[in-house]
C-alpha cells in the first residue's frame, strides 16, 4: 500500500510525540548547565572514571605495601585483632567476631572476602610463616574450603605481633577510617620484612605482582647485608639470599631464574617435588613416594591429573595410587610394576603433571605510593629505609616521652624538699590557678611542674619517696643520652634497626625447606629426549620447524623430490640444517645479532606442516631474519666464527666469546648503515675461504688474512664488489676439496676446488659458473665432499637428495647438469649439504650442458 503525496506530508501523533521530548530534553539540558552542572562528553568521562578505579585497585587493593608487604585487607585484619586484645597470650575468638570487626570500622567490603584472607593467613601450606593461629577447619592442601566463621576460631601468632610492635610510639602515620570514627594505620611497623619473608600474589588493573615466600632468616641477613654495604650487588646477594623458600617445600631448578627475577624484578623459576624410590614388599617391587609438592599445587587434583594419564595409556607401569597424607607431612605413593624403570615413570610425571610446576616471579609493590617491578636490592633498600624510619620516629617519640617525664620528676624532687610550705601554699589558696601562680613564683616551678603536683593526693604528695625519684631521674637522663646518641647520626639508627632483626631472626628463624639444585635444571627436557640426528629447516618469513633426519631420502640427480615444508606465495624456504636435538644452535640474524636454544627447542613437525615463527623461540625484532644456524657443542677459544656481510666485509672472532648468549641475544657484529649480515662460517684453523658475488666472482684467501677481532666490531673487507654488486655466497676449504655452484634453475656443477686459484683478501676473484637464460642466476656455492648427498629446497617447498658422487666433476667455467626439474616459476631457493645416505629412488636422467661461451679468467 503506498500513500499520496499529501499523506506523506501530514505529520503523524507519534512524531509530534517526540518532537515534544526532544524540546523538553534540550530545556532540561539548558537548565541544568543554568544551574551549575557541567555538559561532559560521556568518552572523556568514562575514560578518567575508569583510571580512578584503576587507580584505586592498583594502590588500595590488589598490590602489596613494599614497607610492610601488605594489602589494605590484611593490614586492617592483623591491627583490629591486635586492637581488641586477640593476642597470642589470650583465648581464642571466633572468626566470626573476628570479621565483624574488621568490616565495621576498617574494611566496608564482603565478609567472605575478609575471611577468606583471614583464613589464608593462618593456612601453613600458603604462609611460609603463618600470621594467624587457626583453631579449626581451614582448609587443606586438597582444595577443602575453611569451615564457615561460626565454627572457626582465631588469635594473632607470635610473629604477627612484629608487624604491630611500637605501632602506639608514633612510628607510622595513622587516617580516619571509611567514616571518620576510628582511625588506622598508612601502614604497620612491620618490625620484619614481610612482603619477601611471606611474598604476595594479585592481580590489578593492567599488572599484577607474584612475589614468592623466602626464608626469614636468609631475608634478615640480606637487609643486614645491604645495611653493611648499599653498593652489593645481585652476585653477592645471593650469597645470603640463596632464593625462594616455600612453605611446602620442594626444589628449584637452576639458578637463572632466581638471578633474573632478582636483578629484574620478574623470572620463572621450576619447582619439582621431593620424591623418593623405595622397596615395596619383597619381590623386588618398587613404588614412587612423594614427600613434598610445589608451591600452590592442589594435591586432590595433581593425583587425579596422574590418574588420568594411566586410564589414557599416555603413562604406562603404573598401578596404583594412594594418598597416605598425614599430620606428620604429606606421601603420595605410586606404585609401578616390576618390569619398568621407576626413575623413567618419574621423569615422566615430572613432564607431563603438576609435581614439576613453572612459577613465574613478578616483584611488583608500591614503592611512595607507586606501583614498580622492584629487584632484590631495591626491596631489600626500600625496607631498610623504612625501618630507619620507624626507628627515629620511636626514639623521639620516646626522647619526647622522658623528656617530659623527667621534668616532672625534678619538680617533684624539688616540691620533697619543699613539702611543708608546698602543703600550706596549696591549702591557702582558693582556686588551683591561684596555687599555680603562688608555687610558680616562689619556687620557679613550670606550669607543667605545678599541674603534676596538684595533681597527686595530699597522701601521694607527702609520701614521695626522694630515693626512688632519683633513681627515676638517673635512669631517664640515661636513657635521653642514648636516644640522643641513636638521632645524633643514620649510623646509630642502622646500628638499632641491625640489633633488632638479629633478635627476631635468632628467636623466629628456621631452617630452608626448598632446596635449590644446579644440576637438575635440564634434567626436565633433555632426559627426555634422544639425542639423534634431525634436520632445521627455516623460511623465508620467519617460520622454523624440526624433523627427523630419515625423513629425507636419497634420488637420483633430475628426481622430483618430495615436499618438505609447507609454504605459500609469499613464503619459500630459505635454509636447512643438519644437526642433534641436543647441539646448542647459535642463530645469526642479518642485523648481526645471535640467539642460542638447543635443538629440541624446536618444535618436530610433520613435512608438510608451516612450522612455528621464530619470534616464538627468540626475541627477534620486527624485520630481522635469520641468515645462519651454527650448530656447537663446546666453544674452543681457538676456534674461529667468520662473518660475511652483503657489503664485501668480513670478520673473525673467537667461539668462545659466544658460549654465554642470553636469551634476548649478543651483537654478534657491528654492522654499518645499510650493509647486513650474510652467512657465518666456523673456521678450524688457516683455512682457504671464498666469497661469491652475485656477477660470478669468486674470491678466495687464508683465513689468517683477517685477523681475530673482538664480538662487537664491523671486521675489514673481504672482496673488492662492482658498483650494485652484492656478495650472495661463501666457502671454507674444510668443508671440500670439491666447489659446488647452483644456479636459480636448477643447474649445478662440481670443480675441483683447485682451479679456483687463491688471491688476496679484498681482490676482484675469478669467474665461475656464466649466467644466461637457461641455466639461470647463481644463488648458492658451497666446499663439498663427493662422499656427500646435496639436499635442494625449491621456492614451492619441493626438496630433493642427490649424491654429489652422481654429479660429473667438470670445468670452473662449465654450465652444469640439471640437479632438479622445476615446474611453473618455481626456482632453487636453498640448498644444504649432508651425509651421504642409499638411494632409494630412481630418477630421471640429467642432461649434459655445454656453456656457449666460455669466458676467460679475471685478475684480480
Amino acid at each position: 500500500m503506498f500513500l499520496d503525496d499529501e499523506e506523506k506530508l501530514e505529520p503523524t501523533e507519534a512524531s509530534n510525540e517526540e518532537e515534544q521530548v526532544d524540546e523538553q530534553a534540550e530545556q532540561d539540558l539548558q537548565a541544568g548547565i543554568a544551574s551549575g552542572l557541567e555538559d561532559v562528553h560521556i568518552v572523556q568521562l568514562v575514560k578518567e572514571s575508569f583510571l580512578d578505579y584503576a587507580m584505586s585497585v592498583i594502590v588500595a587493593r590488589a598490590i602489596p605495601d613494599a614497607r610492610d608487604g601488605m594489602k589494605p585487607v590484611h593490614r586492617r585484619i592483623i591491627y583490629s585483632m591486635n586492637e581488641s586484645g586477640n593476642t597470642p597470650d589470650k583465648p581464642f575468638k571466633k572468626c566470626a567476631r573476628i570479621v565483624g570487626d574488621v568490616m565495621g570500622k576498617y574494611h566496608p567490603h564482603g565478609d567472605q572476602a575478609i575471611y577468606g584472607t583471614l583464613v589464608r593467613l593462618a593456612q601453613p601450606f600458603a604462609m611460609r610463616y603463618t600470621l594467624v593461629e587457626g583453631h579449626g577447619n581451614f582448609g587443606s592442601m586438597d582444595g577443602d574450603e575453611a569451615a564457615a566463621y561460626r565454627y572457626t576460631e582465631a588469635r594473632l601468632a607470635k610473629l604477627a605481633l612484629e608487624l604491630v610492635r611500637d605501632i602506639n610510639c608514633n612510628t607510622v602515620d595513622f587516617v580516619d577510617n571509611y567514616d571518620g570514627v576510628d582511625q588506622e594505620p598508612v601502614v604497620l611497623p612491620c618490625r620484619f620484612p614481610n612482603l619477601l619473608v611471606n611474598g604476595s600474589n594479585g592481580i590489578a588493573v593492567g599488572m599484577a605482582t607474584n612475589i614468592p615466600p623466602h626464608n626469614l632468616t636468609e631475608v634478615i641477613n640480606g637487609v643486614i647485608a645491604i645495611a653493611h654495604n648499599p653498593g652489593i650487588t645481585t652476585e653477592e646477594l645471593m650469597q645470603v639470599v640463596k632464593g625462594p623458600d616455600f612453605p611446602t617445600g620442594g626444589t628449584i631448578l637452576g639458578r637463572s631464574g632466581i638471578r633474573e627475577a632478582y636483578e629484574t624484578g620478574t623470572g620463572s623459576i621450576v619447582i619439582r617435588s621431593k620424591c623418593h624410590i623405595e622397596e615395596r614388599g619383597d619381590r623386588g617391587a618398587k613404588q614412587i613416594v612423594v614427600d613434598e609438592i610445589p608451591y600452590q599445587v592442589n594435591k586432590a587434583t595433581m593425583i587425579e591429573n596422574i590418574a588420568n594419564l594411566v586410564r589414557d595409556k599416555i603413562i604406562d607401569g603404573i598401578t596404583d595410587i594412594r594418598d597416605e597424607t598425614n599430620k606428620e607431612g604429606v606421601r603420595v605413593v605410586i606404585e609401578v610394576r616390576r618390569d619398568v624403570i621407576p626413575e623413567v615413570i618419574l621423569n615422566q610425571l615430572y613432564k607431563m603433571t603438576s609435581l614439576q610446576v613453572s612459577f613465574g616471579i613478578i616483584m611488583l609493590c608500591l614503592i611512595n605510593g607507586a606501583p614498580v617491578v622492584a629487584p632484590l636490592n631495591k626491596m631489600l633498600q626500600t625496607y631498610l629505609d623504612f625501618q630507619r624510619e620507624v626507628i627515629a620516629r620511636r626514639t623521639q617519640f620516646l626522647l619526647e616521652k622522658d623528656e617530659a617525664r623527667i621534668h616532672i620528676v625534678i619538680g617533684l624532687i624539688k616540691c620533697h624538699d619543699n613539702i611543708d610550705e608546698i602543703v600550706d601554699i596549696i591549702k591557702d589558696s582558693a582556686t588551683p590557678e591561684e596555687a599555680t601562680n603562688r608555687l610558680m613564683e616562689k619556687y620557679g616551678f613550670t606550669e607543667l611542674q605545678v599541674q603534676a603536683i596538684l595533681a597527686m593526693t595530699l597522701r601521694r604528695l607527702t609520701g614521695i619517696e626522694t630515693d626512688k625519684l632519683e633513681a627515676e631521674k638517673h635512669q631517664l637522663e640515661l636513657n635521653i643520652a642514648e636516644y640522643h646518641r641513636i638521632l645524633s647520626s643514620q649510623e646509630n639508627i642502622t646500628e638499632v634497626v641491625v640489633k633488632e632483626l638479629e633478635e627476631i631472626r635468632e628467636k623466629f628463624g628456621d631452617e630452608r625447606r626448598t632446596v635449590i639444585s644446579d644440576m637438575a635444571a635440564t634434567i626436565d627436557d633433555e632426559d627426555l629426549i634422544p639425542e639423534e640426528e634431525i634436520v632445521i629447516t627455516v623460511s623465508r618469513s620467519g617460520y622454523v620447524k624440526r624433523l627427523s633426519s630419515d625423513t629425507f631420502k636419497a634420488q637420483h640427480r633430475g628426481g622430483r623430490g618430495v615436499r618438505g615444508m609447507s609454504t605459500n606465495e609469499n613464503d619459500v624456504v630459505d635454509s636447512i640444517v643438519y644437526t642433534k636435538t641436543h647441539t646448542d644452535l647459535l642463530l645469526f640474524t642479518d642485523f648481526g645479532k645471535v640467539y642460542r636454544i638447543r635443538g629440541y627447542q624446536i618444535p618436530e613437525f610433520s613435512k608438510s606442516a608451516k612450522g612455528i615463527p621464530v619470534v616464538n623461540l627468540i626475541n627477534i625484532e620486527k624485520g630481522e631474519n635469520l641468515r645462519a644456524i651454527i650448530a656447537c657443542d663446546d666453544y674452543p677459544e681457538d676456534q674461529y666464527l667468520m662473518f660475511f656481510t652483503a657489503d664485501g666485509l668480513i670478520k673473525k672472532t673467537s667461539l668462545s666469546q659466544y658460549e654465554n648468549i642470553r636469551q634476548n641475544g649478543k651483537i654478534a657484529i657491528n654492522l654499518k648503515e645499510g650493509d647486513v649480515l650474510l652467512d657465518v662460517k666456523r673456521i678450524h684453523g688457516n683455512e682457504i675461504v671464498g666469497i661469491a658475488a652475485s656477477n660470478g666472482k669468486v674470491c678466495s684467501f687464508e683465513s689468517d688474512e683477517a685477523r681475530p677481532m673482538g664480538r662487537d666490531t664491523s671486521g675489514v673487507k673481504g672482496i673488492e664488489l662492482e658498483e650494485g654488486d652484492k656478495a650472495i655466497g661463501v666457502t671454507t676449504q674444510t668443508e671440500g676439496h670439491f666447489i659446488l655452484a647452483i644456479t636459480d634453475k636448477g643447474y649445478g656443477k662440481l670443480s675441483d676446488a683447485e682451479t679456483y686459484r687463491k688471491t688476496k683478501r679484498g681482490a676482484k676473484g675469478v669467474a665461475t659458473i656464466k649466467s644466461t637464460d637457461k641455466v639461470g642466476k647463481l644463488v648458492a656455492i658451497r666446499a663439498v665432499e663427493l662422499d656427500q648427498d646435496l639436499m635442494v629446497i625449491t621456492t614451492h617447498g619441493i626438496v630433493i637428495r642427490v649424491p654429489l658422487e652422481q654429479i660429473r666433476v667438470i670445468g670452473r667455467n662449465a654450465q652444469g647438469v640439471k640437479i632438479i626439474n622445476l615446474e611453473g616459476r618455481q626456482k632453487v631457493a636453498a640448498i644444504a649439504i649432508v651425509p651421504h645416505e642409499d638411494v632409494i629412488e630412481e630418477g630421471e636422467e640429467g642432461e649434459q650442458v655445454e656453456q656457449a661461451e666460455q669466458p676467460n679468467e679475471e685478475n684480480e
